[in-house]
């Protein structure tokens, strides 16, 4: 996902989950695997944005084969520069449980 109109959508129309670390979008659709990544200014300058953007890319493609279709977005959170990687991963965990989006096979 590129495109701002796209990222607004999912803001208005897809549920939520908020942990201390990250923030999670998700609309479910059919057929259609879509992931955005967003950090903000308040993260810091383009260095440690681009630091946290890599987190959640690298943290989403270690649970991408078990998700439900559809559009996800990833929000960073200030925390993210300053928690452990275990707590991290815990936090990444907890927002896809919360929606619900993990599949059981």
């Amino acid at each position: 996902m590129k495109q701002h109109r796209e990222f607004q959508y999912i803001y208005r129309k897809g549920k939520d989950s908020h942990s201390d670390s990250v923030v999670l979008f998700f609309l479910p659709t059919q057929n259609t695997h879509k992931v955005g990544f967003t950090a903000t200014k308040k993260i810091g300058n383009a260095v440690k944005r681009n630091r946290a953007k890599r987190k959640l890319r690298a943290q989403f493609r270690e649970y991408s084969p078990n998700l439900k279709d559809g559009t996800y977005i990833f929000v960073a959170k200030i925390a993210i520069n300053d928690i452990s990687h275990e707590v991290f991963q815990n936090d990444f965990k907890k927002v896809l449980n919360r929606l619900h989006v993990i599949e059981q096979k």
